[in-house]
């Protein structure tokens, strides 16, 4: 068998990874092509495009790599023609997978397609649903209220687990020794994965932090982690001017020990609260007042971040387009470094987050549904 994958940034490519694992286990001789990243490629996927070329989120960053953008959609469905895979199997990215999606329905009438881990449109976008219902064989869902999303337009959506989670659990799990129950005296920023969200967040962060720690005497360093892809130089750049700032690369291990985290808003989020980690959760956009205003209008749900939305609730701060500020981050880290009760009722949110999403091995279970 054949297997296309496309995943358009760093926790698609590590999932992709796990689903490609996954389907050799069942299909020894299977193989692997497709647009993603490093953990595809070391899976055993053959690239045709980094996702490095391929991550821009937001209306400017489109708008500003049109071109490339209309290259790697070439790219893409000259590859689908030229492998003729068995299997189209799409990863989050919906701008540019449903596109795919939709060439391979017209184009491939043999190849079955899979929406494995698809786009939030029960948050916005709503229409989505029935271009992902019109050009999908199969829908496989990692949230538990999908499935009923989906019903109440007529289509069939399978949760198959949730794959942070099970990522988070097996790290805990394999590094049980490098766990303690006394954080460390820093303050974790994970700024994002795509260039231009670093550019635009690191440095509020950074700032807010700082001004935070002012009268924190015991904490008084900041580790940055860098994402998969991106040049160790960005982050010494906009760091400079911040002689107590550490990089490392080991996100997970960073979270786990941190006293607090400031997080970009997205899977971080969540893996930041499955790791324990109290956190403020912030997100860029250019326009951010207007679209501020809009945000009722916009989206469909009362929350943005991934912790919230499954909770039900507030359990973390959203610091969204012209609420992010170096104030408000200041604020809210002071909040979290001096309110115990405060901590713990972000925690009991944790705790029922970790319950709704369950213990479900996500790849495995997809690529028994895939191969069905």
């Amino acid at each position: 068998m054949k297997y296309f994958l496309i995943s358009g940034e760093a926790s698609g490519d590590m999932h992709a990874a796990r689903l490609i694992a996954a389907l050799r286990e069942r299909d020894s001789k299977a193989q692997f092509m497709g647009l993603g990243g490093d953990k595809m490629q070391a899976a055993g996927c053959r690239l045709y495009q980094h996702y490095r070329n391929m991550a821009y989120m937001g209306y400017v960053a489109v708008l500003m790599h049109l071109k490339d953008i209309r290259n790697n959609i070439r790219i893409a469905e000259q590859a689908l023609l030229t492998e003729r895979p068995d299997h189209l199997i799409l990863i989050d990215y919906p701008g540019f997978n449903l596109r795919m999606a939709k060439f391979a329905k017209q184009h491939l009438p043999g190849t079955r397609v899979t929406y494995y881990i698809p786009p939030k449109i029960w948050a916005w976008k709503r229409w989505r649903v029935h271009q992902i219902g019109k050009f999908c064989d199969r829908i496989l869902g990692i949230f538990p209220f999908e499935p009923d999303f989906y019903a109440r337009y007529g289509y069939t959506c399978t949760y198959v687990g949730n794959p942070t989670a099970e990522g988070i659990a097996d790290y805990q799990t394999s590094n049980i020794k490098h766990q303690t129950s006394t954080p460390a005296p820093y303050i974790a920023l994970l700024p994002g994965s795509r260039r231009h969200e670093i550019v635009n967040c690191l440095p509020r962060m950074l700032a807010g932090t700082a001004e935070a720690l002012r009268s924190k005497s015991e904490i008084k360093h900041i580790v940055v982690t860098q994402a998969p892809g991106i040049e160790p130089e960005l982050y010494e750049r906009l760091c400079t001017g911040y002689p107590n700032v550490t990089l490392t690369a080991d996100t997970y291990r960073a979270v786990c020990h941190a006293r607090a985290a400031v997080v970009n808003s997205g899977t971080a989020t969540l893996e930041t609260a499955l790791l324990g980690c109290p956190q403020v959760a912030v997100y860029h956009l250019a326009c951010g007042r207007l679209l501020g205003l809009l945000r009722p209008i916009m989206f469909q749900i009362p929350h943005f971040t991934l912790v919230n939305i499954i909770a039900g609730r507030e359990v973390i701060k959203e610091l969204l387009a012209h609420e992010f500020t170096v104030y408000s981050v200041r604020d809210e880290l002071s909040r979290i470094l001096t309110d115990a009760s405060y901590v713990s009722r972000m925690q009991q949110g944790y705790a029922a987050v970790r319950q709704v999403l369950g213990t479900s091995h996500a790849a495995e279970v997809a690529a028994q549904g895939i191969c069905s």
